[in-house]
């Protein structure tokens, strides 16, 4: 997969939660994620412990509370979806802080809220514990397409060499007195955006072609080998079999 790929989510360590390898983490977090999203959303409960869990993998992580707080700002939009909820779900009426709003709504808002708040840890934690390379690693050993883990390689390498030419365009267009001011400056920065798709077109031929010249005849070799034994995978189980026991007692209490 070649060399290794760091990216702004990952916080480097040498935890029990790092050392894991790749496709372990990966079948945790889904199995985790899958069971949060089957908890009845009237098991509030359940949601507590479930964050409970995620503290505590975080703690083993040695990943700082405001580390996560701030990765979890991504979920934005799904906060500002359930607030609206109350607002525009039919049915019941109660009254909360003196406005009047819908119990499916906010029963709707919760759900949303807990579980993506959840997912998104989950996958935070995920990402802070292991590099790129390596997730793309344990998709492999995880039997996913090989041609879908050749386009996520590529796309992440790639995202990297456009942001790279855009920020020499950026600067190489200040240097010369240019500011994006108002409505007059967009032919200028269309000229730009389409000059980079050239420029990004033109390396990608270049780079296929050096691939094809040194054997690449459609798959990537692989160079390290992502293997587990019984004991990494017990280790990783621990969260969603964890997590699968306080879903069985939110449907049964």
């Amino acid at each position: 997969m070649g060399a290794g790929h760091a990216h702004k989510l990952y916080r480097h360590g040498h935890s029990p939660v790092h050392r894991l390898p790749p496709h372990c983490k990966l079948a945790a977090v889904f199995g985790f994620v899958l069971v949060v999203v089957s908890t009845p959303r009237e098991a509030v409960w359940a949601f507590g412990l479930y964050a409970a869990l995620l503290a505590a993998v975080a703690a083993a992580a040695r990943i700082p509370v405001g580390f996560l707080l701030k990765r979890l700002v991504i979920e934005v939009p799904f906060v500002a979806f359930a607030l609206l909820m109350p607002f525009v779900v039919p049915g019941e009426q109660t009254t909360l802080l003196g406005v009047s709003v819908s119990v499916p709504g906010l029963w709707g808002a919760w759900n949303v809220l807990a579980k993506a708040t959840l997912g998104v840890g989950a996958s935070v934690l995920l990402a802070s514990t292991t590099e790129l390379r390596a997730v793309l690693l344990g998709l492999q050993r995880l039997k996913l397409p090989p041609l879908l883990v050749q386009i996520a390689s590529f796309m992440i390498r790639y995202g990297d060499v456009i942001t790279d030419e855009m920020r020499r365009m950026s600067i190489a267009r200040r240097s010369r007195g240019f500011e994006a001011r108002g409505v007059r400056q967009w032919g200028v920065l269309a000229t730009s955006m389409g000059a980079l798709f050239i420029r990004s077109y033109e390396r990608g031929e270049r780079v296929h072609l050096a691939m094809v010249s040194r054997g690449y005849a459609g798959t990537m070799p692989v160079i390290d080998e992502a293997t587990a034994d019984r004991t990494q995978w017990a280790y990783a189980a621990t969260l969603p079999v964890l997590a699968l026991a306080i879903c069985l007692l939110g449907w049964t209490l």
